[in-house]
């Protein structure tokens, strides 16, 4: 005993080097993301200092964009933005809490594997085939058979009828936006579905056992002891939806004005960003799309952020 009691010292020695190293790793590591994070973001800036001087506040409220005259604005690329975003998530999200329940809740055995491969498989689609598919096939249906729809009936209702309102052309913002929520399905709902999953089943069961229903216990039981979880992926889908650029591009329209219908066509940062960057010509051209990246940039900081301050605050909730 005397003998390993002498030899502990040295042979913790190469533990203690090694955790040193592993310590010092690790913290380049996050170092590094920071460094680059802050990197992206004074390049952004200092490319977009000349569109900043010459339009100021303005370009964020402005909605012409003419490349000859050099007049440009960032109020259709950023409302184009928010709005297929904020169109994908009511799609998405609710769409994929029904599939996580399902799967989880009410599937049969020999149809819950399958169903969840296929969720997620289409997480593995390149955007660029969701956006040729909205394109030759979804755009053109929507056109003929959904779009007429929406004009006849919402488009005249008095407080929203004229966001369905004009002609039901098959690229618009709702489009976009359908194209966005279908994409961002695989992410949420796989998310949801894990989440789901990790719910001991005795508080299922005690449940069940007290009467409830099932759609009860899905409100009840498994949703307040998932919320974190759930609100996450919802925060992941969100930022999917903020940064897509290829599908979007195909079937938004790209049109730098604002539309006052979502059946009509419309443009989004990003896909400003991935039509125009190569063919722009001039500094004052080039350092307003640098500027449309940085808003974006702030943009998804700030929902990011909040996605932070409100899982923080759930957590805190959560342990009380």
């Amino acid at each position: 005993m005397a003998d390993v009691t002498a030899q502990s010292p040295t042979a913790r020695r190469p533990v203690s080097w090694a955790d040193d190293v592993f310590r010092y790793a690790t913290a380049f590591c996050a170092a590094l993301i920071l460094f680059m994070v802050g990197g992206v973001a004074i390049t952004l800036f200092q490319g977009s200092l000349p569109a900043m001087e010459a339009y100021g506040l303005g370009f964020v409220t402005a909605e012409s964009w003419n490349p000859v005259t050099e007049k440009f604005g960032g109020l259709g690329p950023i409302y184009g933005t928010l709005v297929t975003s904020a169109i994908a998530m009511v799609i998405g999200v609710p769409l994929s809490f029904g599939i996580a329940v399902f799967i989880t809740q009410l599937s049969p055995g020999w149809l819950k594997r399958p169903l969840s491969t296929a969720i997620e498989l289409l997480a593995g689609i390149p955007s660029i085939i969701y956006g040729i598919w909205g394109l030759f096939v979804l755009a053109p249906f929507l056109q003929e058979h959904i779009y007429p729809y929406f004009v006849e009936t919402l488009g005249a209702l008095p407080v929203i009828g004229s966001l369905f309102g004009g002609p039901p052309l098959g690229i618009s913002v709702f489009t976009a936006g359908l194209i966005l929520g279908i994409m961002i399905l695989p992410f949420v709902s796989s998310i949801m579905r894990d989440v789901f999953e990790t719910v001991p089943p005795m508080l299922r069961e005690s449940a069940f056992g007290l009467g409830a229903t099932t759609g009860e216990v899905v409100w009840k039981i498994v949703l307040p002891f998932t919320r974190i979880g759930v609100f996450g992926g919802c925060m992941l889908g969100l930022g999917r939806a903020l940064g897509e650029t290829m599908a979007v591009t195909f079937v938004i329209g790209n049109a730098h004005r604002l539309p006052h219908s979502l059946l009509a066509p419309g443009t989004t940062i990003s896909a400003a960003l991935a039509n125009e960057f190569n063919e722009a010509t001039g500094d004052l051209y080039l350092s307003s799309l640098t500027l449309l990246g940085l808003i974006l940039y702030v943009i998804t900081l700030i929902v990011l952020s909040i996605a932070k301050v409100m899982l923080t605050r759930l957590q805190r909730q959560a342990g009380r």
